[in-house]
């Protein structure tokens, strides 16, 4: 089953099932964390749920897409208690790119900590299962207030040095009232980054993070299969510039999905009843390595069969939010 979330005319928010062209409206529900949340105290599926509850109007798909109705799959109605995480180095050839961002000039030999990090993955990342195996690289990347609907551009900030595609698939999670997580599925995402800054210094990647991200346009429920294989590419006036194949599921993976959710949902502060996660998996694709730079206008297109549609962003711009010198002394 694949969920969507999208708007109708008067601006009212409904959930919807995916049936070929058409989406069909899950009757009573307004928000796929509801329908989760509901799915938890019922102590059934979230495939149980939705069927619970029937389907109703259906709306034309593509009509939905091009008139930027449809939301992300999964949000909060704070976003403040929405956490946009993820993780790197998990993919069987991702290690290559981001090596040659970080190797030291003139000392090619050296073991980069992007290799060293990349190397426990190999061999600690698929431990038994129920076991803790090595954990991966981790970053913060924001709260709701940063997710871009499928369809919108991404707000480049006036200080951003690059506006780069990260093609990965995301998990998609509601902390239950018993401080438990719940993935209700995964989603294709755009995890966006400027690779130019991480570039200068392995220790900008903290804020070569801070940035937009989108994911869906849909929620693929249940588990993810082993082996995908999509495309990521970039369009420029109507024409494609850059274009390869993106590789994810844990056939092409270094660290099972139980790690990597473990080694984030370990945390305490990450068990909030009520909250929601999405967490990136990572990526072995960048146009960044191939000597790509993008420009205002750029579209992105990133799709996987198994989960629907694809997801479009284009690049666009943002004002400064905040300027040298701007915060008060009370």
């Amino acid at each position: 089953m694949r969920l969507v979330q999208f708007e109708v005319s008067n601006g009212e928010r409904r959930v919807g099932v995916v049936e070929g062209s058409q989406v069909r409206e899950v009757l009573s529900a307004h928000s796929v964390r509801e329908l989760a949340l509901a799915a938890i105290e019922a102590g059934v599926g979230l495939v149980q749920q939705v069927q619970s509850l029937g389907l109703g109007d259906s709306h034309h798909y593509a009509e939905l897409l091009a008139d930027l109705k449809i939301l992300p799959p999964l949000d909060h109605p704070d976003p403040a208690h929405m956490l946009i995480s993820g993780t790197g180095l998990t993919h069987l050839g991702s290690a290559s790119a981001r090596d040659k961002m970080h190797q030291q000039a003139g000392d090619d030999s050296a073991l980069t900590d992007t290799m060293r990090i990349f190397r426990w993955g190999v061999e600690g990342g698929k431990p038994a299962a129920g076991q803790a195996g090595v954990q991966p690289e981790w970053f913060y990347k924001g709260d709701g207030s940063i997710v871009v609907r499928p369809g919108a551009a991404f707000p480049v900030p006036p200080f951003a040095e690059d506006a780069g595609e990260e093609p990965e698939i995301g998990g998609l999670y509601v902390i239950g009232h018993d401080r438990k997580p719940y993935r209700l599925g995964f989603a294709v995402g755009n995890e966006f980054s400027d690779h130019v800054m991480e570039r200068k210094n392995y220790l900008y990647l903290a804020h070569s993070k801070l940035r937009s991200c989108s994911y869906g346009p849909e929620l693929r429920v249940g588990e993810l299969p082993r082996h995908l294989a999509g495309t990521s590419r970039i369009l420029r006036n109507g024409e494609a510039i850059w274009q390869n194949e993106f590789l994810s599921g844990e056939a092409n993976m270094c660290h099972s999905l139980e790690n990597l959710e473990y080694h984030h949902f370990k945390y305490s502060q990450f068990l909030k009843p009520g909250d929601v996660h999405i967490h990136f998996f990572g990526t072995a694709t960048l146009s960044f390595a191939d000597g790509i730079r993008t420009q205002p206008g750029d579209v992105f297109e990133i799709s996987q069969a198994e989960f629907g549609a694809p997801l479009v962003n284009r690049v666009g711009s943002a004002d400064a939010a905040f300027e040298p010198g701007d915060v008060i002394t009370l």
